[in-house]
């Protein structure tokens, strides 16, 4: 029998929530990110970074990152060919989409070797992360409900119309409930209880698609949930979150070309041109040397 979307999630929701919660001073957490871009030459090519976070759960702590680029290559066979046939550069310029008033283009250049691990820390200010799309406190994602209603209306307190990272970005509060309870299932130092709330949330949306076998940027196979989002130069994306059906654990948070348009120009319906892959997100004491 074939389940439907909700019985999916249901399930997820069920299996998430019975996670075994470890312990420590810190939550940390490491991914892997892509982004896809096109070249002024017309190819394509994935800029790859590594990303370590740790957050910790005193409010009068220190947060630590560590990140490092891993470089820009060609996305395919062909695209390598043309990468080849333009000299093989070093450093490649990429096409970004118009940000300024004049809606001219602008331009990014990438390397294509490694760089250097980069170490920085902060104190936190008034015990607060950026988490959720507004300020909050280790208290606050701790202290999270663990009831479905009661955890939507906690999050849709924060709605106003827009993105989580922009204020021009317009997006519909399935959209916007969707981005946040991603947030929480895949890297937030929530219990357990409250990820399997967050799917439970999901469960409930109208607008969510549910699809079987789909392998993440790393290789693992698992099933994704997604939303459909616009953007407010043309492009249509499906933001989607990729878990482990047996687990309940999260793999990773893909955007997928729908429509060519804005950050998405010039790429084909299909494009993974965003992907956050998540390799760990646990408590621990250990710190970066």
């Amino acid at each position: 029998m074939r389940l439907s979307a909700r019985d999916v999630l249901l399930a997820a929701a069920e299996k998430a929530g019975r996670q075994v919660e470890g312990k420590g001073d810190f939550w940390h957490s490491v991914t892997i990110s892509r982004n896809v871009y096109v070249a002024e030459d017309g190819y394509r090519v994935v800029d790859r970074s590594s990303s370590e976070q740790w957050t910790p759960a005193d409010p009068k702590g220190e947060q630590w990152w560590r990140t490092r680029s891993l470089g820009v290559q060609p996305m395919t066979d062909a695209d390598r060919q043309a990468w080849e046939a333009a000299g093989k550069p070093s450093e490649i310029d990429v096409r970004m989409p118009a940000k300024d008033r004049k809606n001219k283009p602008g331009r990014l250049t990438l390397p294509t070797t490694p760089r250097p691990e980069r170490f920085d820390s902060s104190k936190l200010v008034d015990g607060h992360v950026f988490w959720l799309g507004r300020n909050v406190t280790m208290k606050d994602l701790r202290g999270l409900p663990d009831e479905p209603e009661a955890l939507k209306k906690w999050l849709m307190a924060s709605y106003a119309g827009h993105g989580t990272e922009s204020t021009s970005e317009e997006m519909t509060g399935d959209a916007w409930l969707f981005r946040v309870a991603m947030g929480l299932i895949m890297d937030m130092p929530v219990t357990p209880e409250v990820r399997g709330a967050a799917f439970r949330m999901l469960a409930d949306l109208d607008e969510v698609e549910v699809t079987a076998g789909v392998t993440d940027a790393e290789g693992r196979r698992g099933t994704a949930v997604s939303v459909r989002e616009t953007y407010p130069k043309g492009g249509v994306s499906d933001n989607r979150l990729i878990f482990d059906e047996a687990t309940g654990r999260p793999l990773a948070n893909e955007h997928v070309v729908v429509r060519s348009g804005g950050y998405q120009a010039g790429l084909e319906p299909g494009t993974v041109w965003n992907s956050n892959a998540l390799i760990e997100a646990s408590w621990t004491d250990t710190l970066p040397r």
